[in-house]
């Protein structure tokens, strides 16, 4: 998107959205003010600032290295402005370069200018990629070659533009737009460009078209026949850019703000997601819930009754379980009586646990017994615990040995 001075006010060229590829749309506002809110928005903007905005020199300057050339460049520039340097944002382009000298376009806007004529674009967080001066777009796209002199209006002023290899040479500002005033001024430029050692016999004189009154006049004052040019849709690129370091900083900083704001709603959109999911999942399990809840109070009948009869066989096993039969539980036990010097006194069971009491001719035979009752097979329905046997005067030792089903 470019946005360049007009004879009256400012022109907004733009890409057309909805129309073939390469079609270009120009808007006419009466200020930037105006245009702000239709580039708004723009990743690539382009600035144009009149000839009335800039200072333009065009320098001959010695042949350098060129690593070195820039520099020169820099300083011949600091020498001739009437600002400080750090005041003053300049850019150049090489017309002509040979063995004896080289042609340099500079051109230097003052930074406080050029934020007054910005302003409404930088209160709204718009800072073009480019600021040039629409002369020099004009030059690059009807002059790309040779030299060529332009007259068109700007702010309300006759601007004359020389052209050198699509680069400016020479401007010139006109207050009076008439042809009579014309005649009396152009010579008088003439020569000043003459002064610059520029070459004024120009093989092209471009016209504006909003000015084709004065063409006749052009007729007169110059051998080449003055041809019409409109607005440019677009202008060409120009090498030529006064962006302050402080816009080309201010920039990257509203670009990182930029992709921060993106990854900050990307992040909020997940989480709003997560939200979302957790709240759904939150939902079915609920609703889930609730069908369990009905299942469960539907089969709550059923389920007592499971419960009831599983009761009462929990409270019937001792009975009618061979495992818990007494007679099977002392033939269990006598078969695992280690010797004859170990005897069963006394033997009894209820539903929660059984006891043997007997008494042995040693301690280790007890401790033998016990842990051969362990590890009978038909006993294993039981945990067995048994605490130290009582050793008797005549050395036999006595035993408790207790079970409870596991």
């Amino acid at each position: 998107m470019f946005l360049i001075p007009a004879a009256s006010g400012w022109n907004v060229v733009r890409a057309t959205t909805g129309q073939p590829e390469g079609t270009w749309d120009v808007r006419a506002v009466a200020s930037i003010e105006e245009a702000a809110p239709l580039v708004q928005g723009s990743a690539e903007l382009v600035l144009g600032l009149p000839v009335s905005a800039v200072l333009a020199q065009r320098l001959r300057l010695p042949t350098v290295e060129p690593e070195e050339f820039a520099e020169m460049v820099r300083i011949q520039v600091e020498k001739s402005l009437p600002y400080p340097p750090e005041e003053v944002t300049s850019g150049f382009e090489v017309i002509e370069q040979t063995e004896e000298g080289s042609v340099v376009s500079v051109v230097a806007v003052h930074n406080d200018r050029l934020t007054e004529i910005a302003q409404p674009l930088l209160s709204r967080g718009i800072i073009p990629t480019q600021v040039t001066v629409y002369a020099a777009q004009r030059a690059a796209t009807h002059a790309g070659t040779g030299r060529a002199f332009l007259l068109y209006r700007e702010e309300e002023a006759l601007v004359c533009v020389i052209s050198e290899e699509g680069k400016l040479g020479f401007t010139s500002s006109l207050n009076g737009a008439d042809a009579a005033q014309l005649q009396r001024d152009l010579p008088q430029v003439a020569l000043s460009a003459e002064m610059q050692g520029i070459d004024t016999s120009f093989p092209r004189v471009l016209l504006d078209e909003s000015l084709l009154e004065l063409r006749d006049t052009l007729q007169g004052l110059f051998v080449s026949r003055a041809d019409l040019i409109g607005v440019e849709m677009p202008p060409a690129a120009s090498e030529l850019n006064l962006l302050p370091e402080s816009w080309r900083q201010r920039r990257l900083d509203l670009a990182r703000q930029g992709q921060w704001k993106k990854r900050l709603l990307w992040a909020a959109g997940i989480y709003a997601a997560g939200l979302l999911l957790f709240a759904a999942y939150i939902l079915a399990l609920q609703i889930e819930k609730g069908r369990v809840e009905q299942r469960i109070e539907r089969d709550e009948p059923d389920t007592a009754f499971v419960k009831e009869t599983e009761a009462r066989w929990k409270a019937l096993a001792p009975a009618i379980d061979p495992r818990f039969y007494p007679i099977e539980i002392l033939l269990h036990l006598f078969e695992s009586l280690p010797s004859p010097e170990v005897r069963i006194t006394s033997y009894s069971q209820s539903a929660r646990q059984l006891s043997v009491d007997g008494e042995a001719e040693s301690a280790a035979l007890v401790y033998q017994f016990a842990d051969q009752v362990k590890k009978h097979p038909g006993l294993q329905a039981f945990q067995f615990e048994m605490a130290a046997p009582r050793i008797l005067p005549n050395n036999h030792a006595q035993f408790r040995l207790e079970g409870k089903p596991k």
